[in-house]
Formats: structure tokens, sequence, C-alpha cells
């Protein structure tokens, strides 16, 4: 019963749209696909568990730690070292999140922030200015913000059985993902 009541409420909702003259456009809606916050130390050891415990209480989720790819001796880094921690956060608690990292940037993104597949991402300085308490035996640290929109449909190119290309009307253009953020945030781009 809840099914057929839906789809008449779809039928009426399509009926009036096609009154006023608007389109339905349900599957062309941009949305947050994920948030990934990194934090990067560059050491393992003390500094690290402390940026973790940053990052869990800013996302109430257990970060992961990413190691060193290469050794740099300059950096005092070992391959295979951790020295990262990172989260990967999707649904309201991702948008709840990314306002707050938005509110410390003012709204204002530049045009190098936007890649060409409509991804975004951006760093700030200080994880207080998330609205986190200062502790001083944990520190001040920074971290990098990056967001992966898409589309309804995205699924048809990454599930296992019956896989397909995504169509180029489902794909998110660097121009597309940047009129995103200015209606959803009121943004400002500079391209300066």
């Amino acid at each position: 019963m809840g099914t057929a009541a839906s789809g008449l409420e779809g039928l009426i909702l399509k009926k009036k749209m096609a009154e006023a003259g608007e389109k339905s456009d349900v599957m062309r809606e941009i949305r947050i696909e994920k948030l990934v916050v990194n934090c990067c130390v560059g050491e393992s050891g003390d500094r690290l568990t402390r940026a973790a415990k940053v990052l869990n209480e800013l996302t109430d989720q257990e970060p992961v730690l990413s190691k060193a790819r290469l050794t740099v001796r300059t950096f005092g880094i070992r391959r295979n070292e951790d020295i990262a921690a990172y989260v990967t956060v999707s649904g309201p608690k991702a948008e709840e999140i990314l306002m707050k990292g938005l509110q410390t940037k003012e709204f204002e993104l530049h045009d190098k922030n936007f890649s060409t597949t409509g991804n975004f991402g951006f760093g700030i300085q200080e994880h207080i200015d998330l609205g986190l308490k200062y502790d001083p035996s944990v520190g001040i640290y920074g971290m990098d913000f990056f967001i992966v929109l898409s589309r309804p449909g995205l699924r048809v190119a990454h599930r296992k059985r019956c896989r397909a290309k995504l169509g180029n009307k489902q794909r998110i253009t660097k121009e597309d993902a940047q009129q995103w953020f200015i209606s959803k945030f009121g943004g400002q781009i500079r391209t300066d």
C-alpha cells in the first residue's frame, strides 16, 4: 500500500510540475558522495595519535592511519611508517562538517580548488576554528577537506554485475561543481 500511495503522489507531483512548465530532473541533482578529512602530521608517534584524537572528536568516527610511500631522509620519514590520519564521512554528517569547514574559509574558494571531474578540496590551518575546544595537551592541527560530488546513477559504473559506463550527462564538470557550491552555500569563487 505504501508504494501505491507514493506512486500516486509522484504522478500528482509530475502533473503539477507539467502544468507549471517545470521539468522533473531528479537524476540531475548533485549531492555529496563523501567527505574525506585528512590530517597529515609527517611523523608517527604521539603527535599522530593526538591528530587522530582530533579527527575522532570532529567526526565521531575512528580514523584510519596512512603510511608513507617513500623514504625521505631530509624529513626523517621511513617507508611504511604511519604519517597521517584520515576519516571518510558521508550523509548528513558530511554536510554538517563541510559547513563548519567552509565557515572558516568564509565560503570563499579559489578556482584552483575545483577539479575537472567536479570534486573540490581545501585546507584549514587550525582545527579549533571548527568549533572544537582547545586542549593544550593536544595542540593545534591543520587538516584538508576533500569533497566528492555525484549524481544519482553513479552506482552503474561501480557495481560488480552489469557494470556500464557512466553517461556524459551524468558526469559532473568543474562548472557544475562551482554552480552547486554557489547555489547550495552562497559561496564565492575567486579567480586571482
